[in-house]
């Protein structure tokens, strides 16, 4: 059994934290589902806030398979590299950098749809109530506060 430490490899310990409950055969499968569905969503959602992106404001307007092409090959090629040149061993260290990163992104992505969602003159009577603008803020407050707080290393 690995053990529960700063040096374990965290992803084979949630794999294996599965593994008593459920048996190998399934605890494997479902973990490996939920890393799909994981990435689904990110690429999904990456490639749908790419699209009002780049029709909405930039007016470009580009095929879906096209824009789809260039979203996932964009999404999966610096991994594709950095486990090429680092192997099986460089996948924890691919995890934490991405997770680093989404909390850097996430923020700075929040900010501008906060601002322009609260503009009156930019959405009128559909702007942002009260509740949604400072529940907003707050949570965008609080994942840059964390992200900095773990950059730092003071949170796990």
């Amino acid at each position: 059994m690995i053990p529960f430490n700063a040096d374990a490899d965290w992803i084979q310990v949630a794999y294996l934290t599965l593994t008593p409950l459920l048996g190998v055969g399934v605890a494997s499968l479902l973990f490996a589902l939920a890393l799909l569905a994981s990435g689904q969503s990110s690429t999904i959602t990456g490639t749908l806030a790419g699209q009002v992106v780049m029709e909405g404001f930039m007016h470009w307007k580009i095929q879906p398979w096209v824009r789809r092409l260039i979203t996932r090959a964009a999404a999966i090629t610096p991994a594709i590299i950095l486990i090429g040149v680092r192997g099986d061993g460089g996948v924890n260290d691919l995890l934490n950098l991405s997770q680093f990163v989404l909390a850097i992104q996430l923020p700075l992505a929040m900010f501008p749809l906060l601002w322009f969602t609260s503009s009156k003159r930019m959405m009128g009577p559909h702007r942002n109530g009260w509740f949604l603008l400072t529940t907003g803020w707050t949570s965008a407050v609080l994942i840059n506060s964390a992200g900095h707080l773990r950059a730092a290393g003071r949170v796990a």
